[in-house]
């Protein structure tokens, strides 16, 4: 499954999710709504993947992201009134650290599902800049 694909059906299930739960519950509701809607779909899902920051050949911190779909889309989720540019910020890293190339920041805390999709390959490319949120 190619990532075009993958993320149109995280973010097809994120609306799933956020028009039968509405808004106002904790982001590890949203998280397990998500999983479960993901898996329904056939879907190979990890919750809380860990994610290892390394320094020469150190392991210098330890992350975990919310949801990692197919091995190749990592997903990080908030339930907050308006995404930050730390936020962006956030899923970048873990894209860095782990070399996976497609990343998703989905916010279930406003009534309209907010999200953005970054690629790394785009995030290294001077061509095309990334602004904050």
């Amino acid at each position: 499954m190619k990532y075009e694909e993958i993320s149109k059906m995280v973010i097809g299930c994120s609306f799933e999710v956020i028009n039968e739960l509405g808004v106002g519950f904790l982001e590890s509701v949203y998280e397990h709504a998500l999983f479960l809607t993901l898996k329904e779909k056939g879907l190979s899902v990890k919750k809380q993947f860990p994610i290892k920051v390394m320094f020469r050949d150190h392991c210098v911190g330890e992350y975990y992201s919310d949801l990692l779909i197919e091995d190749k889309v990592i997903v990080e989720l908030k339930a907050i009134k308006k995404l930050l540019p730390e936020h962006q910020a956030q899923i970048i890293n873990y894209l860095k650290a782990t070399g996976i190339e497609v990343g998703l920041l989905i916010n279930f805390g406003n009534s309209r599902l907010e999200y953005r999709r970054l690629s790394l390959k785009e995030l290294t490319n001077p061509a095309h800049p990334v602004y904050p949120c």
